[in-house]
């Protein structure tokens, strides 16, 4: 097959997004992975040299083609996601699986590298050379090399569940969120929902020729619901759709929400979907857990936490639970602090004495208003999408001596931007693509990933290109995008995630940009580029009011500064809840036994949480992070790495948040160096010093006593 005929086997430049079809998939998987396994063939002869150029990098190079092959199709699937590709994603998934088990217990392939660590050569190697092949041999350990054929077979067996399984749990996921939709054609029962919200929703139920506006469960739609609506009833029916999506109640969430439609319509709405009990994620939690222990327990390990740590800068369970339960210990009494004064407020001044789960965000936000005299919907109508990313762009290219525009590429999607980053004698540096609203064809949240990574090709540097992924509210009325300052920090910390891909100076794949980078410090880029959404110097450049031009005011932006902190104490044990409640399930809850993941989910809530949800909710049914992406026993990641990018923040504070020296000291020590050396030792480099989590409590407004409440 000439590789101009499949779209998915042409290598030459960027992915041919715009050509892929689906039937490509099956044609170009097949022909790689047959491709893949005769030239391991090769490679592990009893006369093949254990060296880098004759056995590492033409691995590398026939690997990375499968991974961008494979990449691509695994791209749409995630923002693209029609029926036909499911189905060929399903039927392609399980032979990527069993390539790369076969790959990982091929004891022929570890023989090689660990007869290349032992030979002179390996000492003369770069040391992001020697750092690859020393993470090679320890994931060979980890894919079950050393097992003997029967074990092997069953490890082997297990990934291909877990895969597919994860993928359902996903699906399942994102099924049930498009599923649940309330319309309501009375505009009085919406009340205090932001007009461009509203005008999305009265498009969305003028595409399915229905009167009225269509509420659904999409993040730019949802959140603002929950935070504005005067209507609890309506808030309630939504969080109960939300809360139970993928799960045994949400059919009682359907109940639910005819009942309201009745009531505010007066005629029930469409039925429920007679695939409810199908997306039902509740025996997919448990199956999942039992096979990644009983992996773990192949290995030799007791748990999966504890295979989950080898690659990662914590070195077991326990120090992950002292740290969580420290941090917590912490912020306890602030977030009852914060508990206390909510509880009060609506009360005394919204007439809700009993504050219920769904009444949480919208009696936060009338707090908000009520202390620090503004709303997010008011901030949100100074950041528009442009200005917002012009003035991100304007951080990067200060700090790191960068220019970012705009360029040509095939999409997936007219939404799509592409953009090129060049340094200072206009050498280009790396691409991507930006992808920043919501559809229903994309999955929720944001995310960046590689489209393709920095190597060394045929003595060239192949330039890094990433995917940035959001789920903003589309452009409607004929006006910008506005995003909410949250918005705005996501945007920032998911390129930060880009830049540590895109601006690596190292040329070994297995080491470049995030990759060999510890689970536990990939976060460090992404968080550190939040900080700069909170200084007036950034925010100045960026904003203008969508209807007068006139930028952010200065006394607002002091509002918001004095707010940054309100209710940080409750936002950080829920997150501390949920890294708690991922590493208890993952290492010692048995899935065999009596207790129930709910049950630990409540022990964990019992010790940690400050309110709590009402019996209904099933949290961990769209728990997508630990059961369907790459978080399983690693969601505390994102509180250790906020140590380290708080602490490494610390410096710009003392030196000056744009400098152009210590910018580049960080991309240097951090962003440049990728996995080619330990986490910890590059923020030392950077630092001149161990981390502490001192600046994180500061950051966060917990470096004292609370005031009482």
């Amino acid at each position: 097959m000439q590789t101009s005929a499949n779209p998915l086997l042409d290598f030459t430049g960027l992915p041919r997004f715009a050509a892929v079809r689906t039937d490509h998939v099956t044609p170009a998987v097949d022909q790689l992975l047959a491709e893949n396994r005769a030239l391991i063939e090769r490679l592990t002869r009893a006369d093949a040299p254990a060296t880098w150029e004759g056995f590492v990098r033409p691995l590398e190079d026939a690997n990375e083609r499968l991974g961008r092959a494979w990449g691509v199709v695994g791209h749409l699937h995630a923002v693209l996601d029609s029926p036909e590709l499911r189905a060929v994603y399903k039927a392609n998934q399980p032979k990527i699986v069993q390539y790369w088990t076969e790959l990982g217990q091929n004891l022929a392939l570890f023989a090689q590298y660990k007869a290349l660590r032992a030979a002179p050569e390996f000492g003369a190697l770069a040391r992001a050379q020697r750092r690859m092949v020393e993470n090679e041999i320890r994931d060979f350990r980890l894919a079950g090399a050393e097992l003997d054929a029967a074990r092997k077979q069953r490890f082997a067996a297990i990934q291909e569940e877990l895969a597919r399984l994860s993928t359902r749990f996903s699906e399942n996921v994102l099924d049930s969120t498009n599923a649940f939709a309330v319309v309501v054609t009375d505009r009085a029962a919406l009340a205090g929902i932001p007009e461009d919200v509203l005008e999305a929703a009265h498009a969305a139920a003028e595409r399915d020729g229905r009167p009225g506006w269509k509420l659904v469960l999409q993040a730019p739609c949802y959140v603002p619901v929950m935070q504005y609506a005067e209507n609890r009833a309506l808030r309630e029916v939504l969080y109960r759709g939300w809360s139970t999506r993928a799960s045994d109640q949400f059919a009682a969430a359907f109940a639910a929400k005819a009942a309201f439609e009745a009531r505010a319509n007066g005629a029930a709405g469409a039925p429920p979907p007679a695939q409810l009990a199908e997306w039902d994620n509740s025996a997919l939690i448990l199956d999942i857990l039992a096979l990644r222990r009983e992996a773990a327990q192949l290995l030799g390990y007791a748990s999966h936490a504890e295979v989950s740590l080898v690659p990662k800068m914590a070195e077991s369970p326990a120090q992950v639970i002292a740290f969580l339960e420290d941090l917590a210990a912490k912020a306890l009494p602030f977030a009852r602090r914060d508990v206390a004064e909510l509880r009060a407020f609506a009360a005394e001044t919204l007439g809700l004495p009993q504050l219920e789960a769904w009444d949480v965000a919208y009696a936060s936000e009338q707090l908000r208003v009520a202390r620090f005299a503004f709303s997010d919907q008011e901030v949100k109508q100074y950041f528009q999408e442009p200005r917002v990313l012009a003035g991100m762009f304007r951080v990067v290219e200060t700090l790191y001596g960068l220019r970012i525009k705009e360029d040509r590429a095939e999409t997936w999607d007219p939404g799509v931007r592409f953009f090129r980053i060049d340094d200072a004698a206009g050498q280009l540096v790396g691409r991507f693509y930006l992808d920043p609203y919501a559809r229903a064809s994309k999955r929720g949240g944001a995310w960046m990933d590689e489209a393709i990574v920095r190597r060394l090709v045929r003595d060239a540097v192949q330039s890094p290109v990433a995917h940035l992924v959001c789920n903003f509210p589309a452009p409607v009325g004929g006006k910008p995008a506005l995003l909410t300052h949250d918005d705005v920090i996501t945007l920032f910390h998911e390129f930060g995630h880009g830049l540590h891909h895109l601006l690596t100076r190292v040329d070994c794949s297995g080491v470049a940009g995030i990759r060999g980078v510890e689970w536990d410090a990939v976060e460090l880029p992404s968080q550190f580029m939040e900080n700069f959404c909170w200084e007036w110097e950034v925010l100045a450049h960026m904003t203008a009011h969508v209807d007068t031009g006139e930028p952010l005011p200065r006394a607002l932006f002091d509002r918001m500064v004095a707010a940054k902190n309100f209710q940080s104490g409750m936002q950080t044990v829920r997150q501390l809840e949920f890294a708690l409640y991922d590493m208890h399930l993952h290492h010692e809850f048995d899935p065999a036994g009596p207790r129930t993941p709910l049950q630990v989910l409540d022990e964990v809530r019992a010790r940690v949480a400050v309110l709590l949800p009402p019996a209904f909710s099933r949290f961990p049914h769209g728990f997508s992070h630990v059961f369907a992406g790459g978080y399983s026993a690693g969601y505390y990641s994102y509180k250790w790495a906020e140590v380290l990018s708080a602490d490494a923040y610390g410096l710009f504070e003392e030196r000056g948040v744009l400098d152009p020296e210590t910018g580049a000291r960080f991309r240097d020590e951090i962003l440049a160096v990728g996995g080619s050396r330990p986490a910890l030792e590059s923020f030392v480099a950077f630092r001149g010093r161990a981390p502490s989590p001192e600046a994180l409590l500061r950051h966060n407004g917990m470096s004292g006593a609370p005031a009482p409440a």
